[in-house]
């Protein structure tokens, strides 16, 4: 099976969400106010000529840092896990990489964390609500490869957040001893 990872523009992504991310739910909305900030981008998968997954992101700050939120990441159903959400995902966080973001971010399902720890993104905090879905969600971050812009002295990146008043910290440590 041939995926290609494709841009998208935001009425594109519009069916896909609806289909897997509004299903069964009393609202039926799939417009996000976000859709067209500065600087967002939408990717899709697409066997062939089919449409089969979606993603939007977001340059949105994390603690005050420089991060871009997914948002909107939406397989349809027959195309769960053959890998094209997998291939979605890595295509997407590589390009933040290369636009300088040093992490992504996301509020997760938590039907979908699996998925989305297979893809280097940890848990950070307490789960909630979500207040559209009225589904469990988890904060998640996946750090990039940020070894080309890192200082020579730096030996840890702490990505500090006060979610529902607790401080989380997630800790990413140079493979450098020597640093």
């Amino acid at each position: 099976m041939n995926v290609d990872i494709v841009p998208l523009t935001t009425p594109d992504t519009y069916d896909i969400r609806k289909a897997v991310l509004r299903a069964d739910m009393a609202t039926q909305n799939v417009q996000f106010a976000e859709d067209n900030w500065d600087g967002v981008f939408h990717l899709g998968a697409r066997v062939g000529k089919q449409l089969v997954a979606v993603s939007t992101w977001i340059p949105r700050d994390w603690d005050d840092g420089p991060a871009i939120q997914l948002r909107g990441m939406a397989v349809l159903a027959h195309m769960q896990g053959s890998g094209c959400g997998g291939g979605l995902v890595e295509a997407g966080c590589a390009q933040c990489d290369d636009r300088g973001f040093p992490l992504v971010w996301a509020r997760a399902r938590d039907a979908a964390l699996p998925f989305y720890q297979r893809h280097q993104f940890q848990v950070v905090g307490a789960g909630y609500v979500d207040a559209t879905t009225d589904l469990p969600h988890h904060t998640i971050v996946r750090l990039l490869n940020m070894d080309h812009r890192m200082p020579a002295n730096l030996t840890e990146l702490a990505v500090d957040r006060h979610l529902r008043g607790q401080q989380h910290r997630l800790r990413w440590r140079c493979l450098d001893d020597d640093v």
